[in-house]
């Protein structure tokens, strides 16, 4: 394959007439491409340089694709279709060429290849990534199937077989940046571990560095560490865990609810990322055998992003967790958080009373925070007094009055509440019925003319009912002020880039408790996804709720008065219309929103 191809690279001309022959320009557009190519390559080139003064190198690293995507065409001369990006032109390149065609997965790149295989300087100068090596044959990412000359250097300078695949140069050069700089500050900063690390005073509020002008600084830890929380962004990690092990230290992100591993440092590094971060988080750098707790601020684009920090020590050092709590996906409207139509509405008849009790339930990590911080949000008006009391605070909202427990000093959640009535009110929201005396506290609060929301960790919403009678509730004023019950889920969703139509097999069927005996319908139409860099080959991206609400009506007062046990205020439930959390995913399923592994991953402890 190698050998036939030319030396010159794919040019403007070549690109954009392959395009118009496969029907994705016209013919005006190109000619327009030929004629504008040069002040193109220019303006993209000044975009990317703070200079003025353009190299020749400069020009000559802009590729023909990345020109012509810079004209925005539509992908169908109609002008009906999706914007002619990089992406699409070289896909297109790389299936004329019979040459495969990848988008680099950053979580299956090997960074010490990568890094033993080519320079920085080299790299970077011919856009050249090392994906994986297979005995004596080395597959690397280029953005140019003509390169002849780069293919002969790279076999003399690796001694092996060299399989090119195709990628965007954008790609190529970010993955570049990525890779080379976090390997070397953290190389750096292990060569180092003999000296002291003067990290300083630092504010609360941290200013990453922009991931280009990272490398120009000489602290390496420091750019460890910004390069990880970068990472983080770039790839919507929840959570970053960083794990000390027997001869080196983890480092492992939360990716829609499912862990990845990402990246092995020296052992040496650990303690001094773990100072670094601890240092951001105002903690006690020589406290190592106490858990802590912190928290930081940061910025992604133009947000702040609030990172709660907490230190566990583990059997071979400290172990550091960084819960990312990103604004965009804390605080959202309530009618994108998952709801069903008829859910929306009724949720909505929960929360804009004027006073009562509503409990939202279920377990670590299944969005209870999203709900209340969003409704919150949509219920603070200038009109209204919003309080919350919460351990931790998770996320700083100048809209609200935050209140952060510390029980060491006696402020407990019922002893805050309790202060809390006589600051006038009029939504509280009290992050967790935990005893007797909150759970007293709280319907208190409801009796007097305040609406309160609050969590229970329970898996369902009449479960809710029964564990707030066994806290110590009394039945009567419990069935008095309780407005409704919300339990939730989160599940994953199905791919958009990938998904791909299937049905669901009898035994499916059976195991969700579907009869279609009884309709027309042979079998249930869902969607799966084939697996996809876009969704790191899971199938599944981005997540979404699944909701049972569970409206207070005279029949469960009547249940309530009369102590009755969690499935008998069910099944009164659901004579009412309540959907179970089986349900409501069932619903996610049949709609092509979810996965039936996510269903029952999700609602395994769920009724039918």
């Amino acid at each position: 394959m190698i050998a036939a191809m030319r030396t010159q690279r794919v040019t403007v001309d070549e690109l954009a007439q392959l395009l118009f022959e496969k029907q994705l320009i016209s013919a005006d557009q190109a000619k327009e491409v030929v004629v504008r190519a040069e002040s193109q390559r220019a303006r993209l080139s000044l975009s990317r340089s703070k200079s003025d003064t353009l190299s020749k190198r400069e020009l000559k690293s802009i590729t023909a694709a990345e020109i012509i995507a810079s004209f925005k065409f539509s992908s169908r001369k109609d002008g009906a279709g999706d914007s002619l990006d990089e992406d699409l032109i070289m896909k297109t390149l790389a299936a004329d060429k019979n040459i495969p065609y990848v988008n680099i997965d950053p979580l299956k790149l090997d960074a010490n290849l990568i890094t033993s295989t080519v320079s920085l300087p080299f790299a970077r100068r011919t856009s050249v990534l090392p994906l994986s090596k297979n005995d004596n044959a080395l597959t690397v990412a280029v953005c140019d199937p003509y390169d002849k000359e780069l293919f002969e250097e790279l076999r003399i300078l690796t001694r092996m077989e060299i399989r090119p695949v195709l990628a965007m140069r954008s790609d190529i050069q970010r993955f570049i940046t990525e890779v080379y700089g976090f390997k070397k500050s953290v190389t750096n900063a292990a060569k180092e571990m003999g000296d002291s690390i003067d990290i300083g005073n630092l504010e609360q509020l941290f200013q990453l560095s922009k991931v280009d002008d990272i490398e120009s600084n000489d602290q390496h830890v420091v750019n460890a560490v910004d390069y990880l929380l970068h990472y983080a962004f770039d790839q919507r990690a929840s959570d970053i865990h960083i794990e000390p092990k027997r001869d080196h230290s983890q480092v492992r992100m939360r990716i829609d609810g499912v862990l990845h591993d990402i990246y092995k440092i020296p052992k040496a590094v650990h303690p001094a990322v773990i100072s670094r971060i601890k240092t951001m988080s105002r903690l006690d750098l020589a406290e190592k055998r106490r858990p802590q707790d912190g928290r930081f601020k940061s910025q992604k684009e133009n947000a702040e992003v609030e990172m709660r920090v907490s230190t566990l020590p583990v059997a071979f050092g400290e172990k550091m967790v960084i819960r990312i709590f990103d604004p965009t996906v804390l605080i959202q409207s309530t009618a994108d958080l998952g709801f069903e139509n008829d859910h929306h509405g009724k949720f909505m008849n929960f929360v804009e009373r004027p006073n009562g009790l509503i409990l939202v339930t279920g377990p670590t990590g299944s969005g209870k925070t999203t709900t209340l911080y969003s409704t919150l949000r949509h219920l603070s008006t200038p009109e209204v007094n919003v309080v919350s009391i919460e351990d931790p605070i998770e996320m700083v909202i100048e809209q609200f009055n935050q209140i952060a427990i510390q029980p060491k000093i006696g402020l407990t959640f019922a002893t805050a509440l309790r202060h809390v009535l006589r600051q006038d009110p009029d939504i509280v929201m009290v992050g967790e019925i935990r005893d007797k005396e909150t759970a007293e506290q709280a319907i208190q609060a409801a009796l007097t003319g305040h609406l309160v929301i609050s969590t229970l960790h329970t898996n369902d919403s009449a479960t809710s009912i029964t564990r707030m009678v066994e806290l110590g509730a009394n039945p009567f004023l419990l069935a008095s002020v309780l407005v409704g019950v919300v339990a939730q889920r989160l599940v994953r969703c199905v791919c958009s880039k990938c998904k791909m139509e299937t049905t669901l097999t009898p035994d499916q069927l059976d195991l969700l408790g579907i009869d279609l005996e009884s309709s027309d319908q042979k079998s249930l139409t869902i969607f799966e996804g084939a697996g996809c860099v876009h969704c790191r080959n899971t199938g599944l991206y981005g997540r979404t709720g699944v909701f049972e609400l569970l409206t207070v009506n005279d029949t469960i007062r009547e249940l309530i008065l009369e102590n009755a046990d969690a499935p008998a205020i069910l099944r009164a439930a659901r004579a009412d219309g309540t959907t179970t959390l089986r349900e409501s995913a069932i619903r996610k399923l049949a709609g092509g929103i979810t996965s039936f592994d996510e269903v029952i991953r999700t609602t395994i402890d769920a009724d039918v």
